[in-house]
């Protein structure tokens, strides 16, 4: 008896041997069972799984994928989506600001050792800052940021599970690592929006982020002291999961900026050539640094203020601070818009900087017996703020339109160290001197700041000096910076509408002016056909006339000689 062979690959060959009229071309081929043949290596077909989940990951809706004969509009309604998503992505490194003894506590360590927390989430936002803002140069705006909140997503239900202060000390390092989304965002607004609205769009973005900043903060205090802390974790997970899933529906797949195929290394390099190259860049970052340390020394000192004598207050009162804060970002896209948009950003940024000096003055020298100085501080310290940066950022943006990514890291760093500098300083200060120690530092440093404003002038091409005039008008408010020359059109952003109107403006004056030049050709060409015609036919008449008097000569001379 013979066998049957136990491969079911024999066996279908030793049928088609038997059954030679039907040809091999005939046979349904079963793709399935092509793949998993043993002829197919194992590791194709994970690669080929793999590349297929990938090609479904990465799929791009039809109405956001880039077309360069049509780029998408830059509305109002995509502007408030980045700054939706800049505000909530931000908020993953502030919320474990208010609730650090809650966390000591049931982690079972002590202050000193959660104070680690804090500083990671910071270290690894640096990091991700000098890291991925600039490799994304390489990679389609859209995908960068779609992908980061996915990553921070999957990590943040990583916090809200654990139990360990380790795994979640290494977890909010990541996120830290990860929150970068916002300065991917800031870059692309100063691409896409129309200069002379570059602030206001700006501004929009701006608002988000400090309104994470102080959202965080109100958000977390409220809820671990009338749920637990792992509750404000669970809500970074379905905040995270929304703007993924905003980012991929309605954000243009954007294609990179990379100017030239620029590696890493000489990327980094660039950045450094950058700050030696344009003085205003290296003016904005310096003045920027010295204001926002302000910021943090204000946020972080005034918890001890507020919690001890006079005040005594709960977490829950402390945390409604952040409402003061809040509306002075409300205010600010009005501000840009009527005050920034019109005038040289220097204007703004010393306006910024009164604003912040006053509010810093009132809150140090009155805070410690009256809660109205902590009140105008906390608004006039984060309106001026961000109003000088909103007018710093449409001033930078303008010096490289092609690599606006290294220059938004340039600044986010020095903004960054300014941060740190404030947190450490300032918690020195209110330790060895108090409230007014610390309140003293930051009025000294918003006068270095006043200071290097009056260094250099709106118009100074130089690195100090006021040549050009003193004029705080923009001689051209289609520029972010108000210089007359305007700016190359980046391919990314579609005309606005008075582009577009000046645009057929122009043409049409071109075409009338040609038409004008030609008509008056063809009627020139038209009215000398009859002089010249007349000019010949009088020539003709002259000379017919000349040949009929010789003629007539002739003839009168002959009959004379035959008379």
């Amino acid at each position: 008896m013979t066998s049957t062979p136990a491969n079911p690959d024999f066996k279908h060959e030793a049928e088609d041997k038997t059954s030679p009229s039907i040809s091999n071309a005939s046979l349904p081929v079963d793709e399935d069972a092509t793949t998993a043949s043993p002829s197919t290596p194992p590791s194709s077909t994970v690669l080929t799984r793999f590349f297929a989940l990938y090609s479904r990951l990465t799929y791009t809706p039809p109405h956001v994928r880039w077309d360069p004969s049509s780029p998408p509009k830059f509305s109002i309604w995509l502007n408030v989506l980045f700054g939706f998503a800049g505000a909530f992505t931000v908020a993953n490194l502030y919320y474990n600001h208010p609730i650090l003894n809650i966390l000591a506590r049931d982690f079972g360590v002590n202050y000193e050792d959660v104070s680690i927390i804090p500083t990671l989430a910071q270290a690894g936002y640096a990091v991700g800052l000098l890291l991925l803002l600039v490799c994304r140069a390489y990679t389609p705006e859209e995908s960068g940021s779609v992908w980061d909140e996915m990553l921070i997503f999957a990590h943040s239900i990583g916090l809200a599970l654990t139990s360990s202060l380790s795994v979640f000390s290494g977890l909010t390092f990541i996120v830290g690592f990860m929150t970068v989304t916002p300065q991917l965002m800031l870059p692309l607004v100063g691409d896409l929006a129309p200069p002379h609205r570059r602030a206001a769009a700006l501004s929009i973005v701006v608002s988000g982020l400090m309104l994470g900043i102080l959202i965080a903060r109100l958000l977390s205090g409220i809820m671990t002291q009338y749920t637990t802390w792992r509750a404000v974790y669970w809500l970074s997970v379905a905040l995270q999961y929304s703007i993924w899933f905003l980012l991929y529906l309605f954000m243009p797949d954007y294609p990179s900026t990379n100017p030239g195929g620029l590696n890493y290394l000489k990327m980094l390099w660039s950045i450094l050539v950058m700050l030696t190259k344009h003085p205003v860049l290296v003016q904005a970052c310096a003045i920027s640094f010295f204001t926002s340390l302000t910021f943090t020394n204000f946020w972080t000192v005034l918890t001890f203020l507020l919690s001890g004598e006079p005040y005594n207050y709960t977490p829950v009162v402390i945390g409604l601070f952040a409402l003061i804060g809040i509306l002075s970002m409300l205010v600010a896209p009005f501000y840009a818009r009527y005050v920034i948009d019109r005038f040289v950003p220097l204007l703004s940024v010393i306006l910024g900087m009164v604003w912040c000096g006053i509010g810093i003055a009132l809150g140090t020298y009155t805070g410690t017996f009256t809660v109205a100085g902590p009140v105008i501080q906390a608004f006039m310290g984060d309106f001026g703020l961000q109003t000088a940066q909103i007018a710093n950022r449409s001033a930078i943006y303008a010096v490289e339109p092609k690599g606006r990514n290294r220059v938004n890291t340039a600044f986010m760093l020095a903004v960054f160290c300014g941060q740190l500098t404030g947190t450490s300083v300032g918690s020195h200060l209110y330790a060895r001197g108090g409230w007014i120690a610390s309140g003293s530092f930051s009025m000294g440093s918003i006068g270095v700041a006043l200071l290097l404003c009056l260094v250099r002038g709106p118009w100074e091409d130089g690195w100090v000096g006021w040549s050009g005039g003193w004029s705080v008008l923009k001689k051209d408010r289609r520029s972010g910076d108000g210089k007359a020359m305007v700016e190359e059109r980046n391919p990314l952003r579609r005309l606005d509408t008075n582009e577009r109107a000046a645009a057929a403006k122009e043409a049409a004056g071109d075409v009338e002016k040609g038409g004008i030049v030609d008509a008056k050709d063809d009627q020139a060409a038209v009215n000398a056909e009859p002089i010249e015609a007349g000019l010949e036919l009088r020539a003709a008449e002259n000379t017919t006339a000349e040949v009929t008097g010789e003629d007539e000569k002739i003839g009168s001379r002959g009959v004379k000689a035959v008379t």
